[in-house]
């Protein structure tokens, strides 16, 4: 069965612009029946790694806000915590990173609140019937929101092709132990030659996995680790580091696709997408810079399908001319873009495997809205 899938393009004029355009999307695709007063709706976003302006430009977020008030609802923006070191690893940092990019309540008219709290422990452990995972830990501002709306920049993915909604969804909404959980089975590891054995991730760990060997350094023990990842943002000489992979390249998107299934428990019929197909970069917009867009800015698309909506916008973007002065190079008008950015990962298995546990279906009507 297909699933509808909203569209407006870039073009505007004097009596329509792309603030009026996702107005539309939003009422077009029935997002309006999302909210009931009262409701508190989280609006999941990425505000941005500071040096990366490839976010969603904040006045369009703003009509998103807008129309929850119009519905009676109560809009807050959020995102969870990065697993990685950085800006983005802590609510404080986080928060300020999101005001510098205009996302201040004077701009938006919502506040900024970190889905997974202070230093990314805070949340609630869904049950999933997944393939690989059984549950999900979700950051607790959004588990707890009575509906949602994801917004997500669409773009290249160096791990999983691209990233989308099921990518803001899966990975963007775990705390930064899930995150851990999807990146890898594998749980972090000490580097010797960097330990100073200050102890001071011994003294954080919840679960009393590490400890000082006879050479004062650190030591993980993999049986008792539960793969939080506090210990590789605590540690200052950077000493513990993240294992991003294993030898199993679908695992991460497979694992990233239940942990969306994760992030929309509990809100059957309560969650929109929006997918902003504008400066589609080659790479994550975790980086602290954005390269050169691959194809021309093609629209905005709206749906309740999460995986409806990844795959009209791969469609898209696949369909569209290249830009050759990007990374595509000479393979700028293949019909395969993301497999030419990234021919190790295939993209199409956090598509396919969100098919499989129920998350939507690839099957789509793209639906133009009136100009």
């Amino acid at each position: 069965m297909s699933s509808k899938v909203y569209f407006a393009d870039m073009r505007t004029g004097s009596k329509r612009n792309l603030a009026g355009k996702v107005v539309r999307l939003f009422r077009s695709a029935g997002f309006s029946d999302l909210i009931a007063p009262g409701d508190l709706v989280a609006l999941k976003l990425h505000i941005g790694q500071p040096g990366n302006l490839a976010f969603i430009p904040p006045p369009l977020v703003r009509q998103v806000v807008d129309l929850v008030y119009e519905r009676g609802g109560k809009p807050f923006l959020t995102d969870c915590n990065t697993l990685y070191s950085g800006p983005r690893s802590n609510a404080i940092e986080h928060t300020v990173a999101a005001i510098e990019h205009g996302f201040s309540y004077a701009t938006v008219k919502a506040p900024f609140i970190v889905a997974d709290g202070l230093t990314g422990r805070e949340a609630v452990v869904v049950s999933i019937d997944g393939v690989r995972l059984r549950e999900a830990r979700i950051g607790a501002a959004i588990a707890r929101a009575d509906a949602m709306i994801v917004l997500s920049h669409f773009k290249g993915h160096e791990v999983s092709g691209f990233g989308g909604a099921i990518k803001n969804l899966g990975m963007g909404c775990a705390s930064r132990a899930g995150k851990q959980i999807q990146h890898s089975s594998i749980k972090p590891k000490v580097e010797p030659t960097k330990c100073k054995g200050d102890q001071l991730c011994i003294r954080a760990c919840p679960v009393q996995a590490i400890t000082l060997r006879s050479d004062r350094k650190a030591y993980i023990d993999e049986t008792i680790c539960i793969g939080c990842a506090e210990c590789t943002i605590l540690c200052p000489h950077e000493a513990i580091s993240i294992q991003w992979s294993e030898g199993d390249k679908n695992s991460m998107q497979e694992r990233m696709a239940e942990y969306a299934l994760g992030a929309v428990q509990g809100k059957a019929g309560k969650v929109g997408f929006f997918n902003f197909l504008m400066h589609v970069g080659p790479l994550c917009d975790c980086y602290g810079f954005n390269d050169a867009a691959i194809v021309p800015d093609l629209g905005i698309l709206a749906s309740k399908d999460p995986v409806a909506i990844d795959q009209a916008s791969v469609d898209l973007v696949n369909a569209a001319p290249g830009i050759t002065s990007s990374r595509l190079g000479k393979n700028a008008n293949s019909n395969d873009k993301f497999g030419v950015l990234w021919p190790d990962h295939d993209w199409r298995v956090q598509l396919a495997h969100g098919e499989r546990i129920g998350l939507g279906s690839r099957q789509y009507e793209l639906i133009p809205v009136e100009k």
